[in-house]
């Protein structure tokens, strides 16, 4: 074989083959190693030029490899330690690591990335390394000295540190096997935590923001919902344990900061296999930070428009000597003044998390979290929509109906444990307990009702109420997962259980008279704090249980079906339902290495808290959702694209009508045979070395005997977020830019004035954010990023008379030290 240096030794990895017969000759194991070496992101120098000499066995190396399939990580590792290393592709077939990062000398690193697999890298006494399978008594010596297997399989999926706008690793929110998204045969979008730091993606909804296919629609200047495929979404998990957000209270969740992520993996479609409810927009599933194998962490600060100030830190590490006992602690406080005249918010969060080794193949976990948000210049459903004329009121964006102390306070609290035990047979048991307590306390008042007369400002009516309440929420999930024989072929199955109950109290104040606004477009907002009166007490409490097996089976290396069912019993303050079944079919064919087909189909059972006139609660949604498409996996999963179609059925749509409910809020009604049909496509990733991308298009329709229904949510979406990391030979700089688009989008309202229905439109446009990073030395780096470049004017209005301003243009600069 020639040895011509075209890049690193050709080839750090060389096929060899025991057998008699021709020479030995490059395998797509070695092409993948020789391809990884031209990575501009390798080091390159004569140290790792040659092939390690005696004694180079002891030198530490820093190693940095993202997680990918093992054959490309095993030749970048070869490569940044200066190594050939032997192999048979057959050896590495199919499977995944989790990367490596750290100090290593060439043995350590070798046995860190290839023991869980069964694997060993024996030295040749040349300076050269051959691939072979692992010894079984020889593998329960290593485990126990290197106590990596348990770590390595809780790790996989973990995108902090690894540059990539894309997972690389299993993904659990649509099912319990660890797919990974080319392996799902469902739409899930993941943005990684390169991405929320290169765009200064800090609370829940900015990141919601840069999804594809998600709607992000603002009540007021707390409450935010999220619409997918024309429907809400209700459903939040937090490392895949299931929660159940109240549209009708904000308590914390749609205000969460984004700190203690590692990223945000959101399923569109149906998810009731997992979460117990079929959701028909999808899931949000929050993945928290692990601790570090190896001491590390970061402090920033940040300064934007608006006094807007903003620090974080973040420490993790071992904290024995052995490393078996792992901890990391991050804190992060903002305060900051808004676009809106005399509205300020400060925001804390505290987060805390513990893991221990119990044996090598046994982790507990546990941890907490902590969050309060204090707002003060509220306001509450916005600005009226229409003037006394019946025109649409057209106020400036900085214009705020909320009373100076209105104040939508929210917190949450959480805390949770987890404990893993990995069998020798390949076999995985996992049990979750989680206690969160989500709450508000908001004395609300808001010029946001009425219809003020353009010349004399009269005619505007305040709202006033306080509200206090507290949501408890206790949820488990136990399941066991592993590998099973059957007509000679190797399958999986997870078989599990899961529980949640949920306690909402709250206690709501009105006071007993009307106030009308001399002057609104003069108002300022100062006035005085009334007598809040009588409390109005309400509690509710939802419990369900419910089993749930799927089993993935192995039908052809090319042709993998996975069937699942759940079967559980709900009870609410007014609906009990018990067995509910929800089936689960997907089936993923390979094309070839890259591309894979695929279908899937779920069932949809979601209980409704929505009234109608009469007050009474809406049946449970129900129907089925169909999906199918293309996926691909690109530079061994570095790049990921999508192409769904997605068909939804469903009845008892909860359709939002002009009159009121009993309660006050507005009445809705159950109607059958809603239809959604649609298109996405997204990819995901590295397009090039040193360029990231995240981009997605959607298309969809929501329809019953042709007619639009969820017109609010837009039928075209596009958004695009990319950087490039210039070479450092050339600049230390990572540019950056992203724009999203929406067509048009309305509501039909009854005028108050003119009388009849009118189409409220918003029409289509377009938001350009940028972003710019500055490596000053190897640890210190600065930031600029400037969303709404164009300052583009838009609104929200989600079907209420009232409306909200978006963010004009900001700037931002923050500095960033990692250690």
């Amino acid at each position: 074989m020639s040895k011509a240096p075209l890049f690193p030794p050709a080839s750090h990895i060389i096929h060899r083959s025991t057998a008699k017969g021709p020479a030995p000759r490059l395998t797509r194991l070695a092409l993948h190693l020789a391809c990884a070496a031209l990575l501009p992101t390798l080091p390159v120098g004569a140290t790792f030029a040659q092939p390690a000499q005696a004694g180079q066995e002891a030198q530490r190396h820093s190693i940095n490899i993202a997680p990918g399939r093992l054959s490309a990580v095993l030749g970048t590792y070869a490569a940044q330690a200066g190594v050939h290393l032997s192999a048979d592709g057959a050896l590495t077939q199919g499977l995944q690591s989790e990367g490596l990062k750290g100090r290593y000398d060439i043995a350590e690193g070798f046995a860190r990335l290839l023991a869980r697999h069964g694997l060993q890298a024996m030295p040749n006494g040349d300076g050269s390394y051959t691939l072979a399978t692992l010894p079984r008594a020889a593998g329960e010596a290593t485990l126990g000295a290197v106590t990596v297997t348990a770590k390595a399989e809780r790790r996989n999926g973990t995108t902090e540190d690894t540059g990539s706008y894309t997972q690389t690793g299993p993904s659990n929110t649509a099912t319990r096997l660890g797919m990974t998204l080319r392996e799902t045969p469902q739409s899930v979008s993941v943005v990684t935590r390169q991405q929320m730091d290169d765009f200064g993606l800090n609370e829940i909804n900015d990141v919601l923001q840069q999804t594809p296919g998600i709607t992000v629609v603002a009540y007021d200047s707390e409450r935010t919902t999220y619409y997918s495929r024309g429907f809400t979404i209700d459903s939040f998990q937090y490392d895949g344990i299931s929660t159940t957000r109240d549209i009708r209270y904000s308590s914390g969740d749609t205000l969460t900061g984004t700190a203690i992520y590692d990223r945000v993996e959101v399923l569109k479609g149906a998810s009731g296999l997992m979460t117990g409810r079929g959701d028909p927009g999808g899931t949000i599933n929050l993945i928290r930070k692990r601790p570090t194998s190896q001491f590390s962490g970061h402090a920033t600060a940040s300064a934007g428009s608006w006094d807007n100030y903003r620090t974080e830190i973040d420490v993790g590490g071992p904290l024995n000597e052995s490393g078996s006992i792992r901890g990391r602690a991050v804190a992060a406080y903002q305060d900051k003044k808004s676009y809106l005249d005399h509205y300020e918010r400060k925001s804390k969060v505290f987060y805390g998390v513990l893991e221990s080794d119990l044996t090598p193949d046994t982790l507990l976990t546990v941890g907490a979290t902590y969050q309060d948000t204090i707002p003060k210049g509220s306001n509450w459903g916005g600005t009226p929509l229409f003037t006394s004329d019946g025109d649409f009121n057209d106020t400036p964006r900085s214009f705020n109906p909320g009373v100076r102390w209105s104040s939508n306070e929210q917190y949450s609290r959480s805390a949770f444990a987890t404990l893993e035990h990995n069998f020798s047979n390949g076999w995985t048991a996992k049990a979750n307990f989680t206690h969160q307590i989500n709450g508000y306390n908001a004395p609300m008042s808001s010029a946001s009702g009425g219809q003020p007369n353009p010349i004399t400002g009269s005619g505007a009516i305040l709202s006033l109420g306080k509200f206090d309440g507290e949501i408890k929420q206790n949820a488990v999930d136990a399941y066991a997962k592993g590998p099973f024989a059957l007509l000679g072929r190797e399958h999986e199955v997870v078989v599990g259980i899961n529980a949640s109950h949920r306690d909402w109290k709250t206690k709501d104040y009105f006071p007993a008279y009307d106030s009308a606004v001399e002057d609104f477009y003069n108002w300022n907002g100062d006035i005085a704090m009334p007598d809040w009166g009588t409390a109005y007490p309400t509690a509710e409490t939802t419990r369900e249980i419910a089993g749930y097996i799927t089993a993935r089976f192995n039908l052809r290396d090319d042709l993998k079906l996975t069937l699942g069912s759940r079967i559980a019993d709900y009870r609410g303050e007014t609906t009990t339902e018990k067995g509910i079944w929800v089936p689960y079919a997907g089936v993923v064919y390979d094309l070839n290495e890259t591309f894979s087909a695929y279908a899937s189909y779920t069932s949809i059972f979601k209980p409704q808290t929505r009234q109608d006139v009469q007050g009474k609660t809406l049946d449970p949604l129900e129907g089925d959702s169909y999906e199918a498409g293309l996926k691909a996996e690109f530079f061994d999963g570095r790049l990921n694209g999508s192409l769904a179609y997605f068909d939804i059925r469903q009845d008892n749509y909860a359709l939002q009508t002009s009159s009121r409910a009993p309660s006050g809020s507005w009445a809705y009604e159950a109607i059958k045979g809603v239809k959604t049909t649609g298109y996405e496509f997204e990819l995901s990733g590295e397009l090039l070395p040193g360029w990231q991308a995240h981009a997605g298009y959607t298309h969809k329709s929501s329809r019953r005997t042709g007619k639009r229904v969820s017109t609010w949510e837009p039928e075209d979406q596009l958004s695009l977020y990319t950087s490039y990391k210039i070479p450092t030979h050339i600049a230390p700089l990572t540019v950056g830019g992203g724009a999203r688009w929406q067509s048009k989008s309305w509501n039909t309202l009854s005028n108050p004035i003119r009388g009849g229905s009118e189409r409220f439109t918003q029409k289509s446009y377009w938001l350009v954010d940028l972003m710019l990073r500055y490596q000053i030395n190897q640890n210190l780096s600065a930031s600029l990023g400037v969303n709404n470049v164009l300052d583009k004017k838009y609104f929200y209005n989600n079907g209420i008379y009232s409306y909200i301003w978006g963010e004009p243009r900001s700037a931002n600069v923050s500095i960033r030290y990692d250690f």
